[in-house]
């Protein structure tokens, strides 16, 4: 099974290989990069259809590399990875995110209170419209870790995961669940945890997970 995993960040991939590497080893994994596509919509400060176009080249490229499925890892770009996914069904084509709220609300249910922490500023404004989609009960707790993701850009690793588990600190032990925004917060997992109390998701795990229902593997 060959999967497709397309990333706008550099700081996604290693994170979803280790998914893949402990939830679904058999895969064959194929990665794309294109790292100025975040920074093009932080400068646009909307969607575009120019950026769609970019994503459907990418995704029709990785198709033709023979993907059975394409998973994208940024998670600020909903509409375009839809997009993708009308284009090429029925081939599976996941947003970054769209695994991890199934599970945030089968674990904690349609009313719950669920924490959303994200080093990316536009992620905050594309999940919650996701969550409130899936089921208009919920309150998501905005969290933004301001310094992180540039923390994370110079290769300043501890004081990446420092502000992040600080900013879930402040904001989110409140919530019935914390969902962790990108792909690159996955390291941080157990110290939000221990930060917080709260139980904690990641989008790499959800994201293997459910490709595997999807294409009938059979998990690790």
């Amino acid at each position: 099974m060959r999967i497709a995993l397309i990333h706008a960040l550099k700081h996604s991939i290693v994170p979803v290989e280790e998914a893949f590497a402990r939830l679904w080893p058999q895969a064959t994994i194929a990665n794309l990069l294109d790292d100025t596509l975040s920074a093009d919509l932080a400068r646009d400060g909307a969607l575009t259809d120019a950026m769609t176009d970019r994503f459907l080249t990418l995704a029709r490229y990785a198709r033709r590399c023979g993907a059975d499925g394409i998973l994208f890892t940024c998670s600020a770009f909903g509409p375009c990875i839809e997009a993708c996914a009308r284009d090429l069904g029925p081939v599976p084509v996941l947003k970054p995110n769209e695994a991890m709220i199934d599970e945030a609300l089968a674990l904690a249910g349609s009313s719950a209170r669920i924490g959303l922490l994200a080093t990316f500023a536009p992620t905050l404004t594309s999940m919650p419209p996701e969550f409130a989609t899936a089921a208009p009960g919920t309150t998501v707790i905005p969290c933004l870790a301001e310094g992180s993701l540039a923390a994370l850009d110079r290769g300043d690793f501890a004081e990446h995961d420092r502000l992040a588990a600080a900013a879930a600190a402040q904001s989110l032990k409140d919530c019935d669940i914390i969902a962790l925004g990108q792909f690159s917060l996955a390291r941080v997992a157990p110290l939000v945890a221990e930060a917080t109390g709260r139980p904690i998701l990641t989008t790499p795990d959800s994201a293997v997970r459910k490709l595997q229902r999807m294409l009938g593997a059979t998990p690790a």
